[in-house]
């Protein structure tokens, strides 16, 4: 086999494996199960469009990760992995959607060869991409086994990023700004909102800076008018109309590693809630943004934002931010820490957030938001692009 070309030096999977393995050792976990593909990736480079189909890279606390999954695709992990072949193990084609067999019995199988069968297992619990099933048929498999959650464990370790990381998610904000400023220069009344998302792949895929874009881990979000009540529609074959709103929320990607950002363009003159809510949002993201620094808590940020923008008459009760950083889909956040009251998580220079200060009213609604990292003296946005409400006639 060719060299494989890695995201990143075998120092730094070293380093990231080192780290995991500490914290399984801590909390009693000899062997853990991986099963998120942004974690999968995060610890081996393992990189497709595979995870509809049960996988995982097996952590022992001694020697180089296992990557094991549906047989067709472990030539993709030889493409993509750092590990030897003889650490790329698939299984047959007849264990795939099957109703009398399922993945993880064969995978049962390879852990007792191992002589890992009676071992403290961790399991990602709680993960899009670990299923009820999957813990059942490991129980049933390996009943001298005991199994730990070991959910967002290895999500934990990727909360703060290296320098290679944060290069990459810089190149995703040059693809973001890109895109939007395509959308800014396309988007007119009459136009079909189907026609303005493939420009917006389009800008998407080529990149920016001579850095090609890669799929996004959320499609693009651009309900208008009353579906802007709601923060997760996405888009139809409807003509765009004068006197609507319109929040576009979207995110370059490079290499795995995302940068939302999301603008709202109102199309005709804005009522004065707009104009309104605009000053309120933007006030409370300055004021977010100047909380956002090493030693300050996550609830902090969120508390400096919803003290702002009270003086405004405005609440939000859900969270302001999340992290982000290297993923797959349904989902750009790294879902470990939020920015809302009770988070007491302290932030660390490397951290990386969305900040989402959306408003959403009963038949309107308005975002504008920025991706940051923790600096060593505060916080710094990865865009460039201009903070406010556009308007176009």
């Amino acid at each position: 086999m060719t060299q494989v070309s890695l995201n990143f030096e075998r120092s730094e999977y070293a380093d990231r494996i080192t780290r995991t393995r500490r914290v399984m050792a801590e909390r009693g976990i000899d062997l853990l199960i991986v099963t998120d593909p942004s974690n999968m990736h995060w610890l081996t480079g393992y990189d497709g469009w595979s995870f509809y189909v049960h996988q995982c890279v097996l952590l022992p606390l001694d020697g180089d990760p296992l990557w094991y999954g549906r047989g067709q695709d472990a030539n993709g992990a030889r493409r993509t992995v750092f590990m030897a072949d003889d650490n790329i193990i698939g299984y047959p084609d007849h264990y795939v959607q099957s109703t009398e067999r399922h993945p993880m019995d064969f995978l049962s199988g390879i852990i007792e060869s191992k002589g890992w069968g009676r071992q403290a297992i961790g399991v990602e619990k709680d993960n899009y991409y670990f299923s009820a099933a999957c813990l059942d048929s490991l129980r049933a498999n390996l009943p001298n086994a005991t199994f730990k959650d070991a959910t967002a464990l290895v999500n934990w370790q990727r909360a703060v990023k290296s320098p290679r990381e944060i290069e990459y998610m810089n190149r995703a904000a040059r693809i973001v700004e890109a895109m939007h400023a395509r959308i800014l220069d396309l988007v007119e009344p009459g136009m079909r909102k189907n026609d303005l998302v493939a420009e917006i792949l389009h800008t998407a895929a080529r990149g920016a800076d001579g850095h090609g874009g890669d799929y996004a881990a959320i499609v693009p979000l651009l309900p208008s008018g009353i579906d802007a009540s709601a923060p997760h529609l996405t888009w139809d074959d409807r003509r765009f109309k004068s006197g609507e709103g319109t929040f576009f929320e979207i995110a370059g990607c490079h290499k795995r590693y995302h940068c939302p950002l999301s603008r709202t363009i109102y199309l005709g003159k804005p009522p004065q809630k707009f104009l309104d809510t605009e000053k309120a949002v933007l006030d409370g993201m300055a004021a977010a943004l100047d909380a956002a620094k090493p030693g300050a808590t996550c609830e902090d940020v969120e508390a400096a934002w919803r003290k702002t923008i009270a003086k405004y008459g405005l609440e939000k009760e859900s969270r302001c931010g999340y992290p982000i950083g290297l993923s797959y889909p349904p989902d750009w956040g790294e879902r470990t820490m939020s920015l809302r009251p009770g988070d007491k998580t302290v932030l660390e220079a490397g951290m990386c957030f969305h900040l989402i200060p959306a408003i959403w009213q009963d038949d309107w609604g308005l975002e504008i938001t920025e991706s940051f990292r923790i600096t060593d003296g505060g916080s710094e946005t990865f865009c460039r692009y201009p903070r406010q409400l556009f308007v176009k006639d």
